[in-house]
């Protein structure tokens, strides 16, 4: 990418990696040029609660790479482990030009016309969302509106991106032509890929409609037509263009790896949950983010049907979503001949090795570091992670972890000490020490002597330091959440989120976003545990081990008793959450 240069007289842009923002949130932040977006258009009011000041001190900022801005700043973890998600697809672009183009340019008008029936199941999105407060977890921050786009599939269903509805408190459609806003039931939320499911109990709205059908996955230059409620206008609009990428992407929302289609037709704020139909008038995903950099022009993204059709399954078969599962393993590429030879690789064998294995992954006590994984379900991986996809084309070999579901089993053979060996593995959900995503559930707190105690998330980083909480977050915690892995599936980070200031913790007010490590000697597992031993301690003194050799001691009757006095000059309704009261 070309570098950017510094105009006189105008702070530098910052950027984050290059991932894409998920088109069709909210609109409470406009979007900045060079900004990967992606908004759905909002019509109330936005959050009116005062800002946050930056605390600690992290990594410095990085030029020359795009800056994410996400729906409600949700902007893409840095949650990638080395080269876990690493996949690649030999980045073929296509491009168009003289006759092709024309050709193609034909193709989408096409797709246009082919679309048109369909349309009627294009339906808009209107939302009323109400966010936590991560900063201050027993409050919610000031409600909002926005819109976004959807269409109807069969069994009396509708389908938009999870964004589009992540923190509802009322959710409504409105068909193509109507006047009538119809009260929506969100049936379920998937926030690995973007995706929710929505019904309508009034009949009428389902009258006169034709569910979409899914066509397959397209193919490079294929025609696509993208159809929605995006800004600028009130009534559908569609957009036209041609399959340009496919390869593992980075989905914005929370972070996570999986297949998508890169497109050139524009998607926009409120885009987003929108179909892409293909020449056929078939739906062949669902639109969902935008890059938005002075260096590029009309590059979109669409969930493609494989994605789709995971969830909807993984719905229908589960009763609820249940998640795409990962292996559990941090790998390492075997492009160099003496890194092969030393592990005992023959010249036609090929492969990943394994760096580190999750303690909390299902196979933990299966695979082991420096074994060479050499294929997946038959499927052999080459030394670069990557396995045949289709005619011409490689993909990441974690395309086929995630066509599994959450329990499946899976055949992995693996060289281990020049031995080859088979094991069959079973796939879980991945636990982050860090979650990308609360999935909608309040935050966590507990307080006691002024001290308020949280658990660490990503919404919470974004919370205290901004859409830059990777480059302005204590380098601690930024190390934490790149490189550390959860040691039991309930553990969790918790810290001293801030410190109410009262006379019972004088000297302690400038604690802040300080990781626990133990309370009067015994190790913090997760917030609960905390609450228990402090709630039920006898000894005389509450003694919290911090991280930098910092402690903190306090009087355990004097601190308990002034706690109430704190709540009520706070106006905090109760010392703890309500999910660490049961």
């Amino acid at each position: 990418m070309a570098d950017l240069k510094r105009k006189r007289g105008r702070k530098p842009k910052t950027v984050v990696d290059n991932s894409a923002d998920a088109a069709g949130i909210s609109s409470k932040e406009a979007l900045d040029d060079g900004v990967l977006s992606a908004t759905p258009v909002e019509t109330a009011t936005t959050n009116g609660d005062p800002q946050t000041h930056r605390r600690g001190r992290g990594r410095p900022k990085k030029g020359g790479k795009h800056e994410e801005e996400v729906d409600r700043d949700i902007a893409a973890s840095p949650e990638r482990r080395g080269h876990r998600f690493a996949d690649h697809n030999g980045d073929i672009t296509t491009v168009l030009s003289g006759d092709l183009r024309h050709g193609a340019e034909l193709a989408a008008v096409a797709a246009a016309a082919k679309a048109a029936p369909s349309m009627d199941a294009v339906v808009k999105v209107f939302c009323v969302h109400t966010e936590p407060n991560f900063s201050l977890p027993w409050q919610r921050k000031r409600q909002y509106s926005s819109s976004s786009s959807g269409f109807i599939i069969g069994g009396r269903r509708v389908l938009t991106n999870a964004h589009s509805v992540e923190h509802h408190t009322q959710v409504k459609l409105k068909k193509r032509g109507s006047d009538t806003k119809y009260l929506a039931t969100v049936l379920s939320i998937g926030t690995e890929c973007d995706i929710a499911m929505l019904t309508v109990n009034d009949d009428e709205f389902w009258e006169g409609v034709s569910p979409l059908e899914f066509g397959d996955l397209p193919a490079l230059q294929d025609a696509v037509t993208v159809v929605g409620y995006p800004i600028g206008g009130d009534t559908i609009s569609v957009t036209s263009g041609v399959v340009s990428r496919i390869e593992i992407l980075s989905y914005v929302h929370v972070s996570t790896e999986l297949l998508g289609l890169q497109i050139d037709a524009a998607i926009n704020s409120g885009n987003s949950g929108g179909p892409a139909f293909n020449d056929k008038g078939k739906c062949v995903g669902i639109a969902f983010q935008s890059l938005k950099h002075e260096d590029a022009e009309n590059i979109g993204y669409v969930i493609p049907t494989p994605v789709i059709m995971h969830f909807i399954q993984d719905y229908e078969k589960n009763g609820a979503y249940t998640g795409f599962p990962i292996i559990g393993i941090e790998w390492q590429k075997m492009e160099n001949p003496d890194l092969r030879l030393s592990v005992g690789m023959a010249y036609n064998q090929k492969g990943v090795r394994i760096r580190r294995v999750e303690p909390t992954a299902p196979e933990s006590n299966v695979l082991r570091p420096s074994d060479v994984i050499l294929s997946f379900d038959g499927v052999d991986i080459a030394n670069d992670g990557t396995v045949p996809f289709r005619h011409g084309e490689r993909i990441g070999f974690s395309y086929l972890v995630s066509q599994k579901y959450t329990g499946d089993d899976a055949q992995v053979k693996v060289l281990r000490k020049s031995k080859i060996l088979e094991f069959k593995i079973k796939l879980n959900a991945h636990k982050r020490l860090i979650p990308a995503h609360i999935k909608g559930k309040p935050p966590s707190y507990y307080i006691v002597g002024g001290f308020v105690f949280s658990a660490v998330s990503v919404p919470y980083l974004r919370s205290e330091y901004g859409k830059d909480y990777e480059f302005d977050a204590p380098v601690k915690l930024l190390d934490k959440l790149l490189h550390a892995m959860a040691q039991s599936i309930d553990e969790q980070l918790v810290v001293v989120s801030q410190v109410l200031v009262a006379d019972i913790n004088i000297g302690y007010e400038e604690l802040v976003n300080t990781q626990v490590i133990a309370f009067n000697g015994k190790p913090v597992k997760n917030l609960k545990s905390l609450a228990n031993m402090v709630e039920a301690c006898k000894e005389e003194y509450l003694k919290f081990d911090l991280d930098y050799n910092q402690i903190v001691v306090l009087q355990t009757k004097n601190a308990k008793a002034a706690t109430s006095d704190i709540l009520a000059m706070h106006c905090i309704p109760s010392a703890m959450s309500d999910d660490l009261k049961t």
